[in-house]
């Protein structure tokens, strides 16, 4: 079957992405260039400039992808489990670590750019990072025993949830197949989480 232009254009698109996924793997993004990527891939510098106008582009790209598909698992996690904390514990857990395990090179690529990449992929890691907090606070507040909380409480509550949830995510990569040390990690946070929530069920909201 003969391959389409549009066909032609996506799969040179998805070549470029795991080229600088590759690349990067022992470096940052800010230490690669154009061109080192375009021969990676097998094209000419010019042939990259059709699909990302820069390797900044590239890697906000790069912090979509890996974002959107885990954040929309999650949030469907919290809004079709079972109602009670410790299921949706599990269930998050649970979708995290076989997302990781799938998408290892592309959560390894934002564990680095956090905070070694250039300023507008780590701007982007960040916007990801507070959309998540954004989200599980909305969905927080229409879960049992939650209605009492202030907004602060669940903001701060959906802050600590992600940023331990970002911690797992680096213990993960270091994991990386090892499935001993993955189901450390996961029983770890499973732990964590419950713990958080046990003492956040507590809190008495003084607004």
């Amino acid at each position: 079957m003969t391959e389409t232009r549009v066909e032609r254009k996506e799969r040179t698109r998805r070549a470029i992405l795991d080229a600088a996924l590759a690349l990067s793997a022992d470096t940052t993004l800010a230490a690669l260039s154009l061109r080192q990527v375009a021969k990676e891939v097998g094209v000419v510098p010019t042939a990259f400039y059709r699909h990302f106008e820069s390797l900044d582009e590239l890697g906000l790209a790069l912090v979509e992808e890996s974002f959107e598909s885990l954040r929309a698992m999650l949030r469907d996690v919290r809004r079709t489990a079972d109602p009670q904390f410790r299921d949706i514990i599990d269930s998050s857990v649970a979708v995290l670590v076989d997302h990781v395990r799938l998408q290892q090179r592309q959560f390894a690529f934002i564990a680095r750019e956090r905070f070694a990449g250039p300023a507008p992929v780590r701007e982007a890691i960040a916007r990801g990072i507070e959309l998540f907090e954004r989200e599980l606070a909305t969905d927080l507040a229409h879960l049992p025993n939650t209605g009492s909380w202030s907004d602060a409480d669940l903001r701060i509550v959906s802050r600590l949830i992600v940023h331990l949830m970002v911690a797992v995510v680096e213990e993960l990569i270091a994991a990386g197949a090892e499935p001993a040390a993955e189901r450390r990690a996961a029983a770890t946070a499973r732990t964590q989480l419950r713990m958080l929530m046990i003492g956040a069920l507590n809190w008495k909201s003084s607004t």
